[in-house]
This record gives structure tokens, C-alpha cells and sequence, in this order.
């Protein structure tokens, strides 16, 4: 396959995705039952709230709550691919307590959430991982396991910032996931991945200029609507 057609086939991968198609962020929340909203209700828990202020600050955001009662990393990790279809954009994950509630190990708990982030990462998906060391005693319940409402609005706040960010930070995240569907759209197209194997000389130079010209396009079209 020539040079040439794979420079067509990228512009045509440009040209096919629309405005309205950059402008939403896809955002899923995988978890447990503190991500599922237990004893406060869906609308409450921080995936529901978390849209709410993204939305506020202007970003079209689709917060899909995978929170699932009672399931462990490993549970996670089993069902990460049907629970993050694709074109999702960034995944919150809120590996909790249950593996070692459950009689799991630290260790296994920590191996699951590493293969999570791997597993996204290759795929283009940008991964937030909600797990501080410590978390205040007046976050929870009654019951000392699950987030009060106080504690998701809390955490909502937090990780709209993180994916807010400032700008030129922002830009480039959507940049690079950006250039991750481009490479994918073309693959599809012609069967040829210009991110594995790209060729020497001039057409190097030419056709990185144009993955930074998609990149920069992309970037535009989310922060401008342009």
C-alpha cells in the first residue's frame, strides 16, 4: 500500500469526525457499591454529581456509573471491558476496600489495579485512580464502610477539577486521545497502523506533520467548538 493512500486515508479519518461528536467527554466510573451510591442513591453518588459540575464548566460530560455492590478488584478487573464500551474517554477508578474486607491481599489488590490501568491505557483511555492512603472518618455512614452524600460531593469536586485542569493541560490529554482514534480509524480503513510502523525519509516528516496537525485539530474542536 503506497504512501499516498495512507496520507488520504488519515486526512479522510480527519475529515469524517464531526464537531458534535468531539464535543462530548465520555467518562465512566468503575467501582463498587461507594461508586454505586449505596445508601445515598445514584443521583447522589459522585459519578451523577461529577457530570453535573463538568457540565457547569462548560464541558459536555457523560458520567456512566459502573459501580458495582459488593465486588473486589478482581471482580473489576473481570468485567473492565464490557463495562468501558468504546469511545470512552476517561475512566475513574475506585478500587475500595472489599478485597481486603473480603480476605484479600494488599498485594493482589494492588496487582489488579495496576492490569486496570495497563489494560485502558492501551486503548487510549486516560485513567484517574480514586484511592487515597487515608480517607476522613466524617466521609462515611453510620456504618463506617460507605460515603455519606457530603463525602460524593466532595469527591465529585475533587476529580472535576482533576479533568478540568487548565487548559494547555487539557489539551493536550484530548490531544493524545485524539491521536489514539485517528490511528485506530485508519487501521480500520486500510488496514495499515501508521503508529507502529511509519515510513523513513520525507514521508516520516510529512505524515508526523499531519498526526500533529490532527492532534492540534482535535484539540481545537473540543476546547472551541469550532
Amino acid at each position: 500500500m503506497g504512501f499516498a493512500w495512507r496520507a488520504f486515508a488519515l486526512a479522510a479519518a480527519l475529515l469524517v469526525m464531526s464537531p458534535l461528536a468531539a464535543a462530548a467527554l465520555n467518562i465512566v466510573a468503575v467501582g463498587a457499591s461507594n461508586t454505586s451510591g449505596f445508601g445515598v442513591g445514584a443521583q447522589n453518588a459522585y459519578p451523577a454529581q461529577l457530570q453535573a459540575l463538568l457540565r457547569k464548566k462548560g464541558i459536555n460530560a457523560n458520567v456512566t456509573n459502573a459501580g458495582a455492590l459488593g465486588d473486589v478488584t478482581a471482580g473489576m478487573l473481570n468485567r473492565l471491558d464490557a463495562a468501558v464500551p468504546k469511545g470512552t474517554d476517561i475512566v475513574i477508578l475506585q478500587p475500595g476496600a472489599n478485597d481486603l474486607r473480603f480476605f484479600g491481599t494488599r498485594e493482589r489488590r494492588a496487582a489488579n489495579i495496576v492490569a486496570m490501568v495497563q489494560r485502558l491505557r492501551v486503548r487510549g483511555v486516560r485513567v484517574i485512580v480514586y484511592d487515597p492512603d487515608k480517607i476522613p472518618a466524617d466521609f462515611y455512614q453510620w456504618d463506617g464502610i460507605h460515603f455519606n452524600a457530603a463525602a460524593h460531593a466532595k469527591i465529585a469536586a475533587i476529580l472535576a477539577a482533576q479533568i478540568a485542569g487548565p487548559a494547555p493541560e487539557r489539551d493536550g490529554q484530548l490531544a493524545d486521545q485524539a491521536f489514539t482514534r485517528i490511528r485506530e480509524h485508519v487501521r480500520e480503513l486500510v488496514g495499515f497502523d501508521f503508529g507502529a510502523s511509519l515510513p523513513a525519509g520525507q514521508s516520516f516528516n510529512y505524515l508526523t506533520g499531519m498526526i500533529h496537525y490532527a492532534k492540534l485539530r482535535w484539540a481545537l474542536l473540543v476546547e472551541y467548538d469550532l
